[in-house]
């Protein structure tokens, strides 16, 4: 009788519903922050990908995107581990405040450097550090969600928070596609939409001085030590957390990495994409027809990350987080290759569409384990290396890619390949659940 009590009480805990968290104040402070930066970043990124990978005297390659890739994504993968060692020291509401601060001044920068048409090592130098910043506040929203939900409202908030970032950004993208599909191409229309962004990004940081300077923790830091000191102390304590996540939480690691696995089929299959818009779908000298596939394809990921905010809850407590991970690794196994070998528009929206689903709920198991497992004091840290490993595995996607994938982005090859990695993290991650019992999440799962 007690262990139905029991499972009773936990079902009941589980079923935490939107509105109850959208009562929170500082949940809805700390969710408009969220979705302020990531809208900004929407635009920032549109700016972006209409510079290097869509302007008309430009033909660019698979190597071309991987290439920027690592030049604005690797340089954070070494710095990253010890930003997190200062996520758990510094006053979390003070990096959403002065990141976003920093990046509006970078914003208008590189702005200025497109205007004037600087040279371009200028530019990638100013966007680098917009996006190594974009990546710290991340991981500081996600090692602070938990200070301003309940534990039972973990899986539900991981559900609407970075969901609602991910879609404010699909937004953020869509809006500056339309603008740019308003102004003339070349620099002015570029630098313009940077400048949006920038004042975008100042409204997210004044949005995080709604917040207390305490309220998003953590809970238990020292003084600030000098910057020699802290660099020394960050490897010394980045060791204790790895250690921590391998040793003592297990389903955090594993949870780890099979979203890895699953970030690097996404990036290589967002490699294909951007080909497929330029060069299959569309006529190769039209780069705004490309970019407005590229807008559409992204806007039906962007409703497969919503779909899975909405689905993610009520299977987790189905299936439990191992369970209902393990469905979204399985299923790209299926539809990967019965869409994308047609290399036809319909068939590879569709397939967008299906990939934002799992992409987003395999991510909210994963962040939802992570939290639960944990410890606060660990927890910066362990988020910026969750945030690291989404880097190398995005920019290795895109290197591979670019020695395989034709200037058409139609190759069977590369389709079975992503494939082939589903199934084996889907069979790896099975067996690793398997072996250290349920998870946190899953203890109200239905049986």
């Amino acid at each position: 009788m007690a262990i139905t009590e029991n499972g009773s009480t936990h079902r009941a805990a589980h079923r935490a519903t939107l509105l109850d968290l959208l009562r929170g104040r500082d949940f809805r402070r700390l969710l408009t922050a969220r979705v302020l930066s990531q809208l900004s970043d929407g635009v920032f990124q549109v700016s972006l990908a209409a510079y290097v990978v869509f302007s008309p005297e430009k033909q660019s390659s698979p190597a071309d995107i991987a290439s920027v890739l690592a030049v604005m994504l690797l340089p954070f993968s070494v710095i990253g581990p010890f930003a997190g060692v200062l996520l758990d020291r510094w006053r979390r509401r003070q990096v959403l405040y002065l990141g976003n601060l920093a990046r509006f001044g970078l914003g208008l920068v590189t702005g200025g450097l497109l205007l004037v048409q600087a040279p371009s090592g200028l530019f990638f130098a100013s966007a680098l550090l917009v996006t190594a910043l974009n990546r710290f506040i991340l991981a500081g929203l996600s090692a602070a969600l938990p200070r301003v939900v309940r534990g039972e409202q973990l899986v539900t908030a991981n559900a609407l928070s970075p969901t609602l970032g991910t879609v404010a950004a699909a937004c953020g993208g869509g809006i500056g596609f339309l603008l740019h599909q308003l102004m003339p191409p070349g620099p002015k229309a570029d630098a313009a939409l940077v400048s949006i962004a920038a004042f975008l990004y100042l409204s997210a940081a004044l949005a995080s001085l709604r917040m207390d300077r305490d309220l998003l923790g953590p809970e238990h830091h020292p003084g600030r030590p000098a910057l020699g000191q802290a660099l020394v102390r960050a490897a010394h304590e980045l060791r204790a957390a790895v250690v921590h996540l391998v040793r003592d939480r297990r389903p955090a690691a594993h949870a780890l990495a099979a979203v890895t696995a699953a970030r690097f089929c996404y990036g290589v299959l967002i490699v294909v994409v951007v080909m497929l818009a330029r060069y299959t779908f569309n006529d190769p000298a039209d780069s705004a027809a490309g970019l407005a596939t590229l807008g559409l394809a992204v806007g039906l990921s962007a409703a497969g990350f919503f779909i899975a905010a909405v689905i993610s809850p009520w299977c987790s407590r189905r299936l439990g987080l191992a369970g209902w991970m393990t469905v979204c690794l399985v299923a790209p196994v299926l539809f990967v290759p019965t869409l994308g070998l047609t290399f036809r528009l319909v068939p590879c929206l569709i397939a967008a569409l299906l990939l934002g689903v799992v992409t987003q709920g395999t991510k909210i198991c994963a962040d939802t384990v992570v939290q639960e497992s944990v410890e606060d004091d660990y927890r910066g840290r362990v988020f910026a290396i969750y945030d690291v490993l989404f880097n190398v595995a995005f920019v290795a996607a895109a290197l591979v890619t670019a020695l395989v994938l034709p200037l058409s982005g139609r190759s069977v090859a590369v389709v079975l390949g992503v494939a082939l990695v589903y199934a084996a993290s889907a069979v790896f991650y099975l067996r690793a659940a398997r072996r250290t019992g349920p998870l946190p999440g899953d203890v109200g799962a239905s049986r």
